[in-house]
Parts: structure tokens; sequence; C-alpha cells
């Protein structure tokens, strides 16, 4: 298949790209520049800015899977400057592409559009499915605004997909990346009361969902891409400085602390979310990392 991607040489889509040309399929990505961008086989660049019309539109036509991972990181203290560029980048990019799409009007299309478990609020120990409602917040809202601007697609007659993402657990960035060296000067620690929940998954799996979906165009709508198995805070401090052989005596970093270096933010640490991947695990789908032990071994044994 002909495969068109925003945000192609971030995090997750660089390791989604090499998946996807292994398994024949063409992509083109998407950047802002396509200077020094290393080519692959089975891999082109169209220069363009996602959140702007441009040329790249008609480009973009010529595909038949679209899958869209733009966005800029949440991972910053949310100001509103900040809360303004992360919608952005997340909603203009998906109107623009669905602007984009109408143009294969009547013509056989999928629209994989990422998404993210924000869209459910915080709600403490609550088993937090697909059919679970929306919460409250910024980054519940901004999801929501999210999911509908890629739904418009539908009225073009395109086949659209939402996956909502958990924590990317990877090698060379996303949360782990931050999280390691505290951990190596022994400095890592539950936060707050470290009972909230972490709902994750492993890049790989992330990888294989989008694979498994290709062929599967029935599975429209929401999709939770997290583990079957999300574990709380304190849990996964302890499994993550077990693997990395760093003994976690630390005490708990105190909420107020947590929310007066990071404002708004730190609510992501200190509450969080359950949330399970119902859909993918009815429809048969097998995660090769579904406990937190073995993806942290894989990643870092």
């Amino acid at each position: 298949m002909k495969v068109f991607m925003t945000g192609g040489t971030g995090f997750v889509g660089t390791n989604l790209t090499e998946k996807l040309t292994r398994a024949g399929h063409e992509v083109t990505i998407l950047a802002r520049s396509t200077r020094g961008d290393r080519l692959l086989p089975g891999v082109s660049f169209i220069e363009g800015n996602p959140t702007k019309a441009g040329p790249w539109q008609d480009s973009a036509a010529d595909h038949e899977v679209f899958i869209n991972l733009a966005g800029a990181p949440i991972f910053q203290r949310w100001t509103q400057s900040a809360k303004q560029t992360i919608r952005d980048s997340r909603i203009t990019t998906t109107q623009n592409l669905v602007k984009a799409l109408e143009a294969r009007k009547g013509r056989e299309t999928r629209l994989l559009s990422t998404s993210a478990i924000g869209y459910y609020g915080f709600q403490e120990d609550n088993d937090l499915d697909e059919r679970s409602p929306s919460g409250e917040g910024f980054l519940a809202s901004v999801t929501q605004e999210w999911e509908s601007s890629a739904l418009e697609a539908e009225q073009s007659g395109m086949n659209v997909s939402l996956l909502r993402f958990g924590v990317v657990l990877g090698r060379h960035g996303g949360a782990l990346h931050k999280m390691i060296p505290l951990f190596k000067w022994y400095l890592g620690s539950p936060l707050g009361s470290g009972r909230q929940w972490f709902s994750w998954i492993h890049q790989e799996d992330l990888s294989e969902i989008f694979l498994y979906l290709l062929d599967r165009r029935e599975m429209t709508g929401p999709i939770n891409c997290t583990a079957p198995h999300p574990v709380r805070n304190r849990e996964m401090t302890r499994i993550l400085g077990e693997v990395l052989g760093k003994a976690t005596f630390m005490p708990a970093v105190p909420g107020f602390l947590i929310k007066l270096i990071l404002g708004e933010f730190g609510s992501v640490f200190l509450k969080g979310q359950k949330v399970l991947p119902k859909r993918l695990l009815d429809a048969g789908f097998s995660f090769r990392f579904p406990m937190i032990e073995g993806a942290l071994q894989n990643l870092l044994g």
C-alpha cells in the first residue's frame, strides 16, 4: 500500500516507518524540511508544514492509507502559549489532512489518526475501555476536538480509526528516555501517592497495531493502544529500578512539589488512568509485551 504519514520523523513514526517498509509498503513522510533526512528503501519525503495548507495536500491525495502522528509534546509546563501550540499542532494538522482527503472521495481510503488516553480525563481506579465516556480537563477537551476533526473524513467516505495512545515505552525516546537518568543516579522514586495508574505500551506492540489494522478495515472508531496490564506508579517505579539494577529507596516526591514545579501539567503524573485495550483483545490481537516487566527487560536488559 502507499502510505502518507505526518509526524513520521518522530519517536513513534521512525519505528513505524521501518516496520511498514519491511512489510512491503511504500511510505511518504511529510516533513517541514527534507534536508538531511536519511532515505530508506521504500521511503520518500515531501516538504511541507502540516499546520498550514499547501501543495503537500495535492501530493497526499495519491496515497491509499494516511497515518496522522503529528503533535507537539505535552511534556512541558502548560503556559497559555504551550497549550495553544499543543492544540494547533494536533487539530489544525488533522483538519488540513482531512481537507486533502476530499480529493479521494469515492476511492477506498483509510485514515489511522493518533489520539490519546487523555480523552478519558482522570478517573482514578475506574476500568476504562473504548465505551467509557470522555473526561474533563485540558487534555480531554483537546483530544475530543482532535478526534472530531479526524472523523470529519467520514463525510467523504473515508474509513477512520482513532488510536488512543498510552505512554509509549521505547529505546530511543519518549517517557522512558527521560526517566532512566534519574534511576541511574538512584533518584528514582514514586510520585505523589504512588497509587495512580500508569497505562503504557511497548513501541513494538504499537507499531504492530498499525500493521494489524491495515488488514482490518472493519475496526473503525476509537481503539485503545495500551498494554492489557496497566500498573500503579509505585509498582512501575519498583520494577524499573530492579531492571536497571538500581535500588529505589528514595521517598515519594510530594504531590505539592510536582504541582509547584510543573503547574497544571503535573496532574498527568499525579492522577493517571487505568485504560484497557478491549477492542484489540476482543479482535484477537496478541501483545508481545503484555506485562511491564517483560517490556522493560526487552528495552533495557
